[in-house]
C-alpha cells in the first residue's frame, strides 16, 4: 500500500498519533487550569492596584488557603486513575464509572468540612506563623469569604475527571471560561466598589470568587443532566448509596497524591511565610512571581493530567507498550514548552512583572525589581517543575502514589525548605536564597520520580505495572 502523501512523515507511527490523543485531551484540560488560576492571577492583578499591603495579605490568605484545597484536589484526583483504568479495560463501564464518580462526589463533601475549620481559623494561624498582626487580620478577613470556594472546586474536579476520562473535557473548559469572566467581572466590582457595588477590597476578591466557582458547578451538573454522552451514566441517581470498598480505593490513592501535592505547594507556601518574615516588600515580590511561575506551569499540569488518562487506559488494557508511549510522549512535550517558559522569563522579566504591580504606588517600583530577581530564579526550575510534573501524571496512571508520596516529600521538604530557610537566613541572599533552595527542591523531586519511572521496567525500556511485566517480557 501507498504512503498517503498529504499525511505528514511519520503520521502513522504510534508515538506520533499518540502525540495527537495527548494533545486532544490535554489542551482543554491546559485551559481549564488557566482559566481556574486566571480568577486567582485576577484578583492579584486587582490587589495590586489597590495597595502593597492588601496584596501581601491577599498572598498569605491564598497560600494557606492552597494548601488546604491542594490536599483536596490530590484526593479526588484518585478518580481520574480509576476511571481510566475502567475504561481500559472496558469502553462502556457505566455502572463502575457511575459508582466512583459517586464516591468521589462523597469524598469531596467529606474532606471539606474540616478544611472549613481550618480556614475559618486562618487569622490566629497565621499569627502563630509569625505574620504581622496587621497582615493576619486582613488575610483572615479575606479568607472567610474565599473559603466558601473550597467545596464547588472540589466537586467541579470531581466531574472534570469523569469528562476527561471520557476524553470530553471541553464542557469543563467552556464552563471555567465563563467561571473566569464573571470572577473578573465581580471582583473588579466588589474591590474597587464599581457598578454600584460596595467597596470591600479583599474581603470583596473573596466573595466575587465563592460565587464564580459556584456558578461553575451549577453550570458542569447542568451539562452532565442534559447532554446525551453524559446523561446515560446518571451521574447523580441514588447518590446516598455508599460503596465502603471503592472509597476505601479512593481514599488510599488519593491521600498519597494529595500529600505529594501537599508538599510542593506548602513548601512554596513556607516559602512565602519565610519571605513575610523578611517584610511586605519581599512577600509582595514573592507572590507576583510565584504567580507567574504558576500560570506557566498550568501547561504541564494539564499535559500531566492527560498523561493519567492515557497511561491509565492503556494499564486498564494490559498493554505496556501503551503505557511507555503515553508516558514518554506527554513528558518530551511538557520538556519542550517549559524550555520556551525558561526563555521567555529570562528576556523578558520586567514585563511579566510589570502586569502585576502598579509602579506608581508607594513601594511599586522596590517591589517590581525584586519579583524580576526572583523570576530569573524561576527560569532555572522551569523544567524541573515540568519534569516533576509530567512524571507525577505518568506514575498516578499506574496507580502509584505512596512510593513518589515519600520521595516527594524527601525533595521538597529535606532538600528544598532545608536550602530556602539557609540561604534565606543564613546568607546575605535573603528572599532570593529562598528562591535558590525551591529551585533545588524542585530538582531533586524530578530526579527520584524519573528514577522511579523507569524503576517501574528494565531501565531504559517500556516502564510497565507489576501485572504487566509479564506480558511484555513474553513480546
Amino acid at each position: 500500500m501507498r504512503q498517503d502523501r498529504t499525511q505528514p512523515a511519520g503520521a502513522g507511527h504510534p508515538y506520533w498519533l499518540e502525540l495527537k490523543a495527548t494533545l486532544a485531551l490535554s489542551w482543554p484540560l491546559v485551559l481549564a487550569n488557566l482559566a481556574q488560576i486566571g480568577m486567582t492571577t485576577t484578583d492579584v492583578v486587582l490587589l495590586g492596584r489597590l495597595s502593597r499591603e492588601a496584596l501581601a495579605a491577599g498572598a498569605l490568605a491564598g497560600n494557606l488557603y492552597h494548601a488546604t484545597l491542594i490536599f483536596g484536589i490530590g484526593l479526588v484526583t484518585a478518580v481520574s486513575p480509576l476511571l481510566a483504568e475502567e475504561f481500559g479495560r472496558r469502553r462502556h463501564a457505566v455502572r463502575e464509572a457511575r459508582r466512583t464518580v459517586r464516591q468521589g462526589l462523597w469524598t469531596a463533601v467529606i474532606i471539606t468540612l474540616p478544611l472549613w475549620v481550618l480556614l475559618w481559623n486562618g487569622e490566629r494561624i497565621l499569627l502563630l506563623l509569625g505574620q504581622e498582626p496587621r497582615l493576619a487580620a486582613d488575610a483572615g478577613a479575606y479568607l472567610r469569604a474565599f473559603q466558601w470556594t473550597l467545596l464547588p472546586v472540589l466537586l467541579f474536579m470531581v466531574l472534570r475527571h469523569f469528562m476527561a476520562a471520557l476524553e470530553r473535557p471541553g464542557w469543563a473548559l467552556a464552563a471555567a471560561l465563563v467561571t473566569l469572566v464573571v470572577n473578573g467581572i465581580l471582583a473588579w466590582a466588589l474591590i474597587f466598589g464599581r457598578l454600584g457595588a460596595p467597596a470591600l477590597g479583599l474581603v470583596g476578591a473573596g466573595i466575587a470568587t465563592s460565587i464564580a466557582t459556584t456558578l461553575q458547578l451549577l453550570m458542569i451538573v447542568a451539562v452532565l443532566l442534559r447532554e446525551r454522552r453524559f446523561r446515560r451514566y446518571r451521574l447523580f441517581g441514588r447518590l446516598w448509596r455508599a460503596d465502603w470498598s471503592r472509597m476505601a480505593r479512593i481514599w488510599r490513592i488519593g491521600t498519597p497524591i494529595g500529600v505529594i501535592l501537599m508538599f510542593e505547594i506548602t513548601v512554596f507556601n513556607a516559602a512565602a511565610f519565610l519571605q513575610g518574615l523578611l517584610g511586605a516588600t519581599s512577600l509582595a515580590a514573592h507572590a507576583i512571581a510565584l504567580q507567574i511561575a504558576a500560570t506557566s506551569f498550568m501547561v504541564p499540569l494539564g499535559v500531566s493530567q492527560a498523561a493519567t488518562v492515557r497511561v491509565g487506559r492503556a494499564y486498564g488494557a494490559k498493554d505496556p507498550a501503551g503505557v511507555a508511549r503515553a508516558g514518554w510522549t506527554a513528558f518530551g512535550f511538557v520538556m519542550a514548552f517549559m524550555s520556551m517558559t525558561a526563555l521567555l522569563m529570562v528576556l523578558v522579566p520586567d514585563m511579566l512583572v510589570g502586569l502585576f504591580i502598579d509602579l506608581s504606588l508607594p513601594g511599586g517600583g522596590e517591589v517590581a525589581q525584586l519579583a524580576a530577581t526572583f523570576l530569573l530564579v524561576a527560569a532555572l526550575f522551569q523544567l524541573a517543575d515540568g519534569a516533576q510534573a509530567a512524571l507525577s501524571g505518568m506514575l498516578r496512571g499506574l496507580q502509584d502514589t505512596f512510593v513518589p508520596m515519600l520521595l516527594a516529600g524527601f525533595g521538597y521538604w529535606v532538600i528544598g525548605f532545608g536550602l530556602a530557610v539557609y540561604l534565606g537566613f543564613r546568607t546575605e541572599l535573603a528572599g532570593l536564597g529562598i528562591w535558590f533552595g525551591l529551585a533545588a527542591g524542585l530538582a531533586a523531586v524530578a530526579a527520584c520520580l524519573g528514577w522511579r519511572w523507569l524503576a517501574r521496567g528494565r531501565i531504559g525500556l517500556v516502564p510497565a505495572p507489576e501485572g504487566l511485566r509479564t506480558a511484555a517480557a513474553e513480546r
